[in-house]
C-alpha cells in the first residue's frame, strides 16, 4: 500500500512506531508537498479576480507546475521507502561476509538518490512560492510565507538522509561529490525560503521591531 493512501493519522503512527519506513525523507517530502500545495492556495485565490488579471496567465502557469510538483513529492514518500530498502536489508548481511563493504556502498548510494531528488523538487516548489508571494493575492500572502518555511525545513530533512548515508561511504570521493550538491542546493534555497518568509512578515507586519531578527 502506498503511503499516499494512508491517512494522516495512520501516517503519522507509523512514522512515530520503530518501523524503519517512513522516516526522515517521507515525513520531508509530505511537508513539501503540504508546502507547495499552499503556494497553490494562493493561485487559486489569485486567478480571476480583476486586480490581478495582468498577473493571471502566468499565475494559471504555475498552479499547473505546483500541482504537478505536490504529486510528484507525494510520490517521494514512497520513492525515499523504496530506495532505503536496499540499505536496510544490507545491514542484516554478517559483518564476516565479504560480500558485504561492495553491497553496502551500493546501498548507501541508492539510498542517497532519492532525498536529492526530492531536494531538487524543493527547490523547484521554493521558486514557485517566489512568485506566489510576489503576486498572488495579498489576502492569502501569510500561505506563502507558510509555505516556504515548509519548503526550507523539508529541503533542510532531505539534506539529512543524504549526509547520514555519505558519512558511512567507504568512497570518499563519490561520497563528497553528493555532499556537494545537497551543499549548493541548500545554500541557495534556503536562503530564498528566508527570503520569501521576511518579505511576508514585513508586509503584514511593516516596520515593527522584531524579536526573530539574527542578533
Amino acid at each position: 500500500m502506498s503511503f499516499q493512501e494512508y491517512t494522516l493519522s495512520d501516517f503519522t503512527q507509523v512514522l512515530a512506531s520503530k518501523e524503519a519506513v517512513p522516516g526522515g525523507g517521507g515525513a520531508s517530502a509530505l511537508v513539501a508537498s503540504i508546502g507547495i500545495a499552499l503556494g497553490n492556495m494562493v493561485g487559486s485565490l489569485t486567478v480571476g479576480k480583476k486586480t490581478y488579471a495582468d498577473v493571471e496567465d502566468e499565475v494559471r502557469v504555475w498552479m499547473e507546475q505546483a500541482s504537478a510538483l505536490r504529486e510528484d513529492l507525494l510520490h517521494g514518500m514512497d520513492a525515499d521507502a523504496e530506495a532505503f530498502l536496499p540499505l536496510s536489508r544490507a545491514y542484516g548481511i554478517p559483518k564476516d561476509d565479504p560480500s558485504r563493504p561492495a553491497v553496502m556502498e551500493e546501498a548507501l548510494r541508492t539510498a542517497c538518490a532519492a532525498p536529492l531528488t526530492l531536494m531538487r523538487q524543493i527547490c523547484r516548489a521554493i521558486e514557485l512560492l517566489e512568485g506566489f508571494a510576489e503576486k498572488g493575492s495579498r489576502i492569502a500572502i501569510s500561505d506563502a510565507g507558510v509555505g516556504a518555511v515548509c519548503c526550507k525545513a523539508a529541503l533542510q530533512g532531505a539534506s539529512l538522509n543524504i549526509f547520514i548515508n555519505t558519512k558511512s561511504m567507504r568512497d570518499r570521493k563519490d561520497a563528497e561529490a553528493l555532499e556537494r550538491q545537497a551543499d549548493d542546493l541548500l545554500e541557495e534555497y534556503t536562503i530564498r525560503a528566508d527570503r520569501i518568509y521576511e518579505t511576508v512578515l514585513e508586509k503584514i507586519r511593516g516596520g515593527k521591531d522584531k524579536i526573530w531578527q539574527h542578533g
